[in-house]
This record gives C-alpha cells, structure tokens and sequence, in this order.
C-alpha cells in the first residue's frame, strides 16, 4: 500500500472477512506469516480464545516489537519470530507443528512502514531512501536507483510499478546521479514530478507512487518465489484449513489468482472466484484498504501423502 504518511493508529484490512473465511475455533492453530503490527493477529486470537494459539512471523524484527506489545496478553497463546514467510518449512517444524488450522498472508505495507520517515516507505515526508523491510541486511532503494542502468530502471518501473512514464523517469534519475547522489525521498519524488509530463501530476496519484512500489517490491524481492510460497503454505493446512491472501497489487494478485486456480485443479477448495473487496465504509475509514484484494482456499478434505517436507 502506498503514498498515504498521516499519522494513522494501525488498522487491519478486512477483518471480519478473513474471521469469516479462517472460521478460528477454540483450541485452533493460526499462522499469521507477515503479522506487522498485530493487529489481525489479535483477532484471530480472540476469536480462537481461550485455547487458540497463533504464530506469528514477520521479516521486520522492528515491527514485531509492536506485534509483541500489542498481543502480550495472549500470553503464551501468541508465538512471535523473526521470519520470512517464503519459509513457513523452516519455522513451524521447530515448533513442534505438524499441520494448521488456518494462515494469512497480507503482502501489504504496514501503518508503521509509512508513518516513520526515517524508513523511506513514503515520499510524504523526507527521509533515507531506504525501504528495507529488515534494515539489517540487503541493498537500499538509494543503491538500486544509483547503480541500475537506465534499461534496467525502465523495465523495473514498468513491471513492478506499471508505470506510464517509466522511460522519462528512468531516464531523469540517470542524468540526475550524474549531478548529485539521489539518496532521500522527498529528492527522488521531486524528480519525478518534473520528469512526467504536467498533466500527469494532477492525477488522484501522485506521480511518485509507483516509482516508489516498484522500488519496495524491488529491494525486498516481493514477488520472488511468492507462487512457490502458496504453495507450500497450501499444504501445511489441515483438512479444511484455509488459507488467506491480502495482495494490494495487480502483480501480486495476478499470482495468487493463478496459484489457487492451480491448487484447486488439484483438490484444494476455491473460497474466491473473484477477489472480495473493501467495503465503501471500510474505504472510508482507512484509505489504505482502498486497493486491497482478498483470495482464499480451503485444504483438502483428506491427507495428502508428503505434503510436507
């Protein structure tokens, strides 16, 4: 989710559309694979109360100290770890987990991502152009834009961020790097304004927007392997769990659409035919729900020999 920085309690999406498709019960196994702050987590938990459990992972060690204080009451109902949820194979054997009730994937940014500038999420206020979900490790959106020729940026802006103007933005950040380092956010969203042409900078968007998403989905390798991951989520379910997927774009989309038709060609539960969307309430109360789709499978209703590794 992006472009939007106000300062904004955290505001899960669609709560009780995932409540109702995860159908938590008491003495159920959850898995919330990217928890950010907490906040759908905490549902799950006291839908699923009082012997419910859920684990939650997330690549961000920052946020899930939120995620820890936020459900700190659950106790040890409530099993928080450092992971990415690409790996759900590397992390619930440890916990003694054979099969769950039900995950949830939102692939979306966070309210604490957008509202701290020092992250560089968000052109709205300045800050390091940084956009790492672990700031611990990798490369920066700063050294993607400093060191990817200009092709190279136009193919990522248009295919990560779909934008109109990729070859003119590319094109400007090249020649810019040449006069100066672009190392803030508020230097890069200025440049793109000057590069689109006028008419495109009165648009609901702003013009930096999709830059941006491409640049995120770049430095955190987003869709790497994201088909691969629902597949393997897919087969830790019980019979009759369900898995959910919150995407917030087409590119995102675009793969669990084809992953759950493909799972469900092989015996798996299509919950969604179609995305089911925010409501105009729900729009109303957190603009950053605007964009987001959510999909949903049901696990097969008998064992599958070697599901999991």
């Amino acid at each position: 989710m992006t472009g939007v920085c106000s300062m904004v309690a955290h505001r899960p999406v669609m709560v009780d559309e995932i409540k109702a498709l995860l159908r938590p019960t008491t003495g159920g196994l959850y898995v919330d694979a990217t928890i950010r702050e907490g906040g759908h987590a905490e549902a799950i938990l006291e839908a699923a109360g009082p012997t419910g459990r859920l684990i939650g992972l997330d690549r961000d060690p920052e946020i899930l100290v939120l995620a820890h204080d936020r459900l700190a009451l659950f106790g040890s109902r409530a099993i928080l770890q450092h992971g990415d949820y690409r790996e759900l194979s590397r992390y619930l054997p440890g916990q003694g987990i054979e099969r769950v009730d039900g995950i949830l994937i939102d692939l979306g940014l966070s309210s604490h991502h957008l509202d701290q500038p020092e992250r560089g999420f968000s052109f709205r206020s300045d800050g390091p152009l940084d956009m790492r979900f672990d700031r611990s490790a990798g490369e920066t959106a700063a050294d993607l834009v400093g060191q990817f020729s200009e092709p190279a940026l136009c193919q990522l802006l248009g295919r990560e961020g779909e934008e109109r103007w990729a070859k003119r933005i590319a094109r400007a950040i090249v020649l810019q790097r040449h006069i100066a380092p672009i190392t803030t956010t508020r230097q890069l969203a200025a440049l793109i304004e000057q590069a689109v042409p006028p008419f495109a900078r009165r648009g609901r968007l702003h013009p930096a927007t999709r830059t941006f998403q491409a640049l995120r989905i770049a430095v955190n390798h987003e869709l790497e392997g994201l088909d691969r991951a629902l597949d393997e989520a897919a087969r830790w379910l019980a019979p009759e769990g369900t898995l959910c997927v919150l995407s917030y774009q087409s590119s995102e989309d675009r793969v669990v659409k084809q992953r759950f038709r493909a799972l469900s060609a092989e015996g798996w539960l299509l919950l969604t035919r179609r995305p089911i969307r925010p409501g105009e309430q729900e729009i109303d109360d957190n603009p950053r729900a605007r964009s987001a789709k959510l999909r949903a499978i049901r696990g097969r209703t008998q064992e599958i020999e070697g599901a999991v590794a």
